[in-house]
């Protein structure tokens, strides 16, 4: 106990939103230190990292869709999950190499926030990859406790709090109370499937190849899913998928709202499930405060209507979203010892 106790006044513990679009690392007491698209670039047909295992995050995201023939650029976690241990392990090993940087001898304890949805052999994928990163003690929280922690919501109290965390590849809700979550649903429909109804939508209409990078732009500039102002218009460029040639068309707010209807549909169907299992009691809290959204997804235009429509509940958006949940790790962190046996939280201690 001492020598743990010893070994944390030299280590710098970090808290990790282990994303499928982007990873955020955040270190005790100060915050934020890291934020990188979830990408790994690799030699083809092996799991070399090229440049000598620096070609993660901002560098190899640059090479997703534009590498030549023997690299290629990997989004090691898919849906919320590990769907490449090895890459993955990779890259967490360079995230923390570079936060903890020369402390070679004092690994760091690790929280990391996990979608509530996933296995026990997911779960054992991301112990195993983060110790073998060199975590020394690893603890996982559901990301929607964490996404609650950093959006301020009271949650060690006998009140309820609801959260809907839209991420990159899952959305996550849940209804928490008292430090533990009371009810919860986890689907795989998220802000990578709004970029892949923007793929399917210009595919059908104009016959036009694009990239996911290219249609995350469209979602950023144009998109959304409930009328919020002014229509627009883009131009887009890509593959024409009859000739073969590049080519370019415009393409406006109104249809792309039209096309992202399904997955926000999908959304808010869980939603309205989840709400369907509430306590009585805690239903009533809710009446008064309402659901917070956090996560890149909760950006989109006009989400937060659709939600209060389908729920009549208030829905506010929290406050930064994109860090919502990494700021919820750190501060997990400053109350590991308190809240580290919280049946929500797991640790790789349980499974000795």
């Amino acid at each position: 106990m001492f020598f743990d106790v010893f070994l944390g006044w030299f280590s710098l513990d970090m808290g990790i939103d282990l994303g499928t679009c982007n990873t955020l690392v955040c270190v005790r007491g100060q915050g934020i230190v890291l934020n990188e698209p979830s990408v790994v670039a690799v030699r083809k047909g092996t799991n070399i990292v090229l440049q000598n295992g620096n070609a993660v995050g901002l560098a190899a995201k640059e090479m997703l869709g534009k590498t030549p023939g023997n690299i290629t650029a990997i989004r090691p976690l898919r849906y919320g999950v590990i769907s490449d241990f090895e890459i993955t392990e990779a890259m967490l090993t360079y995230f923390i190499r570079r936060v903890h940087g020369r402390r070679r001898f004092i690994k760091p304890r690790v929280v990391i926030a996990v979608p509530t949805g996933i296995t026990a052999v997911e779960k054992q994928a991301v112990f195993h990859s983060a110790l073998r990163a060199q975590a020394r003690q690893v603890y996982l929280v559901p990301e929607p406790m964490a996404a609650a922690i950093g959006a301020h919501l009271p949650i060690t109290e006998p009140t309820a709090s609801m959260v809907v965390d839209i991420g990159g590849g899952t959305t996550e809700v849940a209804l928490l109370s008292m430090m533990g979550m009371a009810v919860s649903e986890s689907i795989r429909t998220a802000g990578d499937n709004f970029d892949e109804a923007i793929t399917n939508h210009m595919k059908k209409t104009y016959n036009l190849m694009i990239g996911e990078q290219f249609a995350e732009r469209i979602k950023i500039e144009i998109g959304s899913v409930s009328a919020t102002g002014p229509e627009t218009t883009m131009e887009v460029r890509g593959r024409d998928m009859i000739s073969g040639l590049p080519r370019k068309c415009t393409v406006t707010s109104e249809e792309i709202r039209e096309a992202l209807q399904e997955p926000t549909g999908k959304i808010t169907e869980a939603i309205v499930h989840t709400l369907e299992r509430v306590e009585p009691e805690l239903a009533a809290d809710l009446v008064e405060n309402g659901i917070t959204l956090a996560g890149g997804g909760s950006l989109l235009r006009g989400i937060d209507k659709i939600i209060q429509q389908a729920t009549g509940l208030p829905v506010r958006i929290a406050e930064d979203p994109l860090t919502c949940v990494a700021r919820g790790t750190n501060v997990f962190l400053e109350n590991l010892e308190a809240w580290k046996d919280t049946d929500a939280v797991e640790s790789d201690v349980d499974n000795l």
